[in-house]
């Protein structure tokens, strides 16, 4: 099955809708999945048009995880994942999982993720990739790898901790526990919840592609370097995109368009 026939891509007014598309698979993780992601996020990187994500799954769930042929297939030190076909790369995620859920947080947009049913092992790992997570109230998320006597390894261990701390992320990761979506919400695992998880994303993203599109870019790459880098090289950072950001044609823009209380028309270019 071809990549294409995993992962669907509609984009409305700026605003990509990503799905993962085997729902009957409860959108498990096997080698077109992996292909699939990869060259999604890679084709919407180079997408100047493309100004917000959205990435949920087709059907009732988010994604399960690995797929059983892939469990079937370690019994015998075989790790199907490797098979996947990806385009080169020089960032620091170098196996295929890890490129699949870090592709998303390579994305010079927000990538939001909509989260409901099962977000399980590799499939939560992918929503972690994201900017914003929206999940739904009874969705079940879980660093399922302990019970299969894994670590999840899609880069997982070195995000999870940023967002929940170092403590929780090892309980979640050594137990493997399920959580709802509403713990996972007071946990920081996720952003917030809501009853319908893919309409409030959508109409999250449309609002965020209403505004000036380098400055949103300008945004997500500061924050990514919160904590990151030392403060002296981040305030240094923020000056430079300040500087390239006042009396550009966007901003420009936006404070006309302020002014005479009318809708922005910004570029993309």
């Amino acid at each position: 099955m071809s990549d294409e026939q995993r992962v669907t891509v509609e984009v409305t007014d700026g605003v990509a809708d990503v799905r993962l598309a085997r729902p009957d698979k409860r959108n498990a993780l096997d080698p077109a999945m992996f292909e699939g992601l990869v060259h999604t996020g890679e084709r919407l990187k180079a997408d100047r048009s493309v100004r917000v994500v959205v990435l949920s799954g087709e059907g009732p769930d988010f994604c399960a995880g690995l797929d059983f042929g892939s469990f079937r297939a370690m019994a015998s030190g075989e790790r199907l994942s490797a098979s996947a076909q990806l385009p080169d790369t020089d960032g620091p995620a170098r196996a295929t999982g890890q490129r699949a859920a870090w592709v998303w947080a390579e994305l010079p947009v927000p990538v939001i993720a909509a989260i409901r049913g099962n977000a399980l092992g590799g499939g939560l790992q992918i929503a972690l990739g994201a900017d914003i997570r929206i999940v739904a109230p009874d969705a079940r998320l879980s660093v399922l790898e302990a019970k299969w006597g894994l670590i999840p390894d899609m880069t997982g261990t070195q995000v999870l901790p940023e967002l929940v701390g170092r403590d929780v992320a090892k309980e979640l990761t050594l137990t493997g526990r399920f959580v709802s979506g509403t713990e996972a919400a007071a946990l920081g695992l996720c952003t917030r919840t809501d009853d319908d998880p893919v309409g409030a994303a959508l109409e999250l993203a449309r609002g965020i592609a209403g505004r000036s599109p380098h400055a949103v870019r300008a945004a997500k790459r500061l924050l990514d370097l919160a904590g990151r880098v030392d403060l002296a090289t981040g305030f240094a950072a923020e000056q430079e995109e300040i500087g390239a950001l006042i009396g550009s044609p966007n901003q420009v823009e936006a404070v006309t368009a302020g002014f005479e209380k009318r809708d922005p028309v910004f570029r993309d270019a």
